[in-house]
């Protein structure tokens, strides 16, 4: 177990049907994005899921907890980070996952040999889902390095982490990613010959304002053509109560697609 009990929180999500313990002052804390992230993985899914640069895992025991079928891999670079995922497995609360879920403590740009060394294999999941970080260098940075590395990408780094899914998501599979609309360009370039039937969804925190985040999902090896999707709005003209759809998917009823 962690030794500082004042250094983490445990957090309810989908209303109580998976907690997260999470780091309290260091490190990355999941949240929405998170939420989202994991209901590009479709209702019905009883496969394998590979939660690349997962943190404390909340993406991957999201679909878990909506998928009951379903298996997932949290596969996280920083040993402070895989830590929380770890104790977030263990949790008394999270019994349910224990046999369909692991850690897998790597780097996501590992290739060929070293990668499969690391146990991720090649054409060994059916689905991979992401959140890599995506703050410039140039951005105003944290102090906190373990946050640094979860959230300023470096040069390549969507090449990178998309070359690593389209090597372990079998043909046919399928990839999920959120990101902010400024990498759009990189990642349509990095998914270009590897996945196809792409689908972006604009999230827009309000109906007259401008998308702060995209969701894409693609399938491995197909040759259909883009689609850009209604956007997917999380709160109302005033107030600050999520609309329906976005409440929805932030607690784990249903699936963004």
């Amino acid at each position: 177990m962690l030794a500082d009990q004042a250094s983490h929180t445990v957090d309810a999500f989908h209303r109580g049907r998976f907690y997260l313990l999470q780091p309290a002052a260091k490190g990355h804390r999941s949240g929405v994005d998170a939420m989202i992230l994991a209901s590009v993985v479709q209702n019905e899914f009883s496969g394998r899921v590979a939660d690349l640069g997962a943190g404390a895992g909340a993406a991957g025991l999201a679909v878990l907890a909506r998928c009951e079928r379903a298996s997932a891999v949290l596969i996280e670079r920083s040993g402070f980070m895989a830590a929380f995922a770890r104790e977030s497995l263990a949790l008394p609360e999270n019994a349910a996952f224990s046999g369909r879920s692991e850690v897998i403590e790597a780097d996501v740009t590992l290739t060929g040999k070293a990668r499969n060394a690391a146990g991720l294999a090649d054409n060994s999941f059916d689905f991979a889902i992401m959140n890599p970080p995506f703050n410039l260098p140039t951005d105003r940075s944290t102090p906190d390095p373990v946050k640094a590395e979860a959230h300023v990408m470096t040069q390549g780094m969507m090449e990178q982490w998309i070359r690593t899914a389209a090597a372990i998501v079998r043909p046919g599979g399928a990839i999920g990613i959120i990101a902010r609309p400024t990498s759009i360009t990189e990642l349509l370039d990095a998914l270009k010959g590897r996945f196809g039937g792409l689908v972006i969804v604009p999230v827009q925190p309000r109906p007259q304002e401008a998308a702060i985040r995209i969701v894409i999902k693609g399938t491995r090896g197909s040759r259909a053509g883009l689609t850009l999707s209604p956007a997917l709005i999380m709160h109302h003209e005033t107030g600050n109560g999520f609309t329906e759809r976005a409440d929805a998917i932030n607690n784990g009823l249903t699936s963004l697609f």
